[in-house]
């Protein structure tokens, strides 16, 4: 599987909650953001059905 790179700009207060929350559901920042992206899109597609392979990239 590839990867991609995601960077993302955040205030330092932001940085540190989020650390606090992704450590207390024991998971690192990346693998705290991972999850949440999967949900998001797990929520997305029961809402509308699965995203459509063909419309991707």
């Amino acid at each position: 599987m590839d990867k991609t790179h995601l960077s993302i700009r955040m205030d330092d207060r932001l940085h540190d909650k989020f650390r606090y929350v992704a450590g207390a559901e024991g998971r690192s920042m990346s693998g705290q953001i991972l999850y949440l992206i999967q949900k998001c899109i797990r929520e997305f597609e029961k809402e509308h059905g699965p995203i459509p392979e063909d419309e991707l990239k």
